[in-house]
């Protein structure tokens, strides 16, 4: 506090004291504002003002760009997911083309399988009916040789009883070979 009074007490003394108002300091100090006030408007506060507005002009075209971007990006979502589905719907026709390429050619290979069956069976059939026809053919052929070869023997053999006849015929029957 001390200070404060001694700070007082010079004022009076001093005529440039801050505490005691002078009409002449005052007015120096009003033209000292003004002039600083028109050279910080001319070179200060216009370019700031300036700056600010740019700033809020590439803010504002910032925000637009961000629009027009965002919207695009919501036009390419639709679109891609309309490929996408495109995509999906052209993939599920090709694997229902396939199933049923698949499906048909397993038909024709049934078809063609039991053809081909059907015609080796009635092929073995033929084949089993000739070896057989040939087989009778055969036997009965040597059935015809063996009871010409007998009874040739049997003529040239006079057997004048039944039972000799009979035995005779036994013994050549026991003979031959019925291979």
């Amino acid at each position: 506090m001390n200070t404060f009074l001694t700070v007082l007490l010079e004022a009076k003394e001093n005529p440039f004291s801050l505490i005691t108002p002078d009409p002449g300091l005052a007015i120096w100090a009003l033209i000292i504002f003004v002039i600083l006030i028109v050279i910080l408007g001319k070179f200060g506060f216009t370019p700031i003002a300036t700056a600010l507005k740019e700033r809020e002009q590439h803010i504002a075209d910032s925000l637009a760009q961000a629009e027009k971007a965002r919207a695009e990006m919501a036009l390419l979502t639709s679109k891609n997911e309309d490929l996408l589905n495109q995509a999906k719907e052209e993939r599920n026709k090709i694997l229902a083309e396939a199933r049923e390429a698949a499906e048909k050619l397993k038909t024709d290979m049934l078809e063609k399988a039991q053809t081909e069956s059907l015609k080796k069976m009635s092929d073995a059939f033929r084949e089993i009916d000739t070896q057989k026809n040939a087989a009778i053919v055969e036997i009965k052929n040597t059935v015809g040789q063996m009871a010409l070869k007998i009874a040739e023997q049997v003529i040239r053999k006079e057997l004048h009883t039944h039972e000799a006849q009979k035995e005779f015929v036994d013994k050549l029957v026991k003979e031959t070979n019925l291979n």
